[in-house]
């Protein structure tokens, strides 16, 4: 019985011509609904660093990652001369949570100038290097700044734990197993996947991932993560973070994951909102009885 579908997507419908679809997934039944046209496969922009931790979990799960593991440790061949020293404090974990010692979000590739990076960090090409020649002036793990450098970082990491580019990783261990109808993610000039942002999928697709964490890592029947991973998402904030009575990640231009385990619901949308026309679509799931 779906107590919730209906009455989402037709509130949805009312809420303004910036939504391009949504998908409603409630007792593992999936409803998606188009609200005006538009490319069917679209950037979920920020949505995208969720899918980034749970390529984190898979190689948890697989004990080839260690979340305490210090990134000058995973780093240690690709570290430059003049490093930080803030960066032998920090882990894995303080990354993720974005709290490793910057004061303010960098490497942004949807609203920054790539061209402008050789003149401000000496290269256009090496978001690596970019990255861990950063200066970290506050303590790692105390203050929180988002950036979506903590998550280029995170798929360097999969990629140095895995040996595949983080969508390669995903697309065999997540993507095909929950029956993707497409994904593309983004890159840095130098072919690594971005991990916080640039990751192309559908609605549809989008919310499945919503599904997978409602259900402590089981889709259809099948485990994808473990229980303990998804427990430890919810726990510690890993970009699911409480909304309400459930949990939620957004992104750019109103892109929106949200899960319910209490009603057993997770939804996604997308769209294209640049005046916060989306914050009645959020209000609808932060306040659902």
């Amino acid at each position: 019985m779906c107590k919730y579908t209906e009455e989402i997507i037709n509130k949805a419908r009312k809420c303004g011509d910036w939504l391009y679809s949504i998908a409603v997934a409630e007792n593992e039944r999936l409803t998606t609904a188009a609200i005006r046209p538009a490319n069917r496969t679209n950037d979920c922009y920020s949505v995208a660093k969720l899918f980034t931790v749970t390529a984190l979990g898979m190689l948890y799960d697989e004990r080839r990652l260690d979340v305490d593991e210090r990134i000058v440790d995973i780093f240690s061949s690709e570290l430059p001369d003049d490093i930080d020293p803030g960066w032998e404090r920090v882990t894995v974990d303080m990354v993720m949570r974005h709290r490793f010692g910057i004061e303010q979000g960098f490497l942004d590739i949807d609203v920054e100038d790539l061209d402008t990076y050789r003149a401000v960090y000496g290269t256009r090409e090496d978001f690596l290097g970019i990255v861990l020649s950063h200066r970290l002036p506050l303590e790692p793990g105390t203050r929180e700044v988002y950036s979506d450098a903590a998550y280029y970082l995170l798929s360097r990491v999969v990629t140095k734990k895995s040996g595949e580019i983080l969508c390669d990783y995903l697309r065999q261990r997540l993507f095909n197993l929950l029956e993707f109808e497409e994904a593309a993610w983004s890159c840095c000039p130098r072919g690594y996947s971005m991990g916080a942002t640039g990751l192309f999928i559908r609605v549809g697709d989008m919310v499945k991932l919503g599904q997978l964490y409602l259900s402590g890592g089981v889709y259809r029947g099948r485990r994808i993560l473990s229980e303990e991973w998804c427990r430890q998402v919810l726990e510690r904030g890993w970009e699911l973070r409480r909304f309400g009575s459930g949990y939620a990640k957004g992104g750019m231009y109103g892109q929106f994951l949200y899960i319910s385990c209490e009603r057993r619901l997770a939804v996604a949308f997308m769209g294209h909102d640049q005046a916060d026309a989306s914050a009645a679509m959020r209000e609808i799931l932060y306040r659902i009885d």
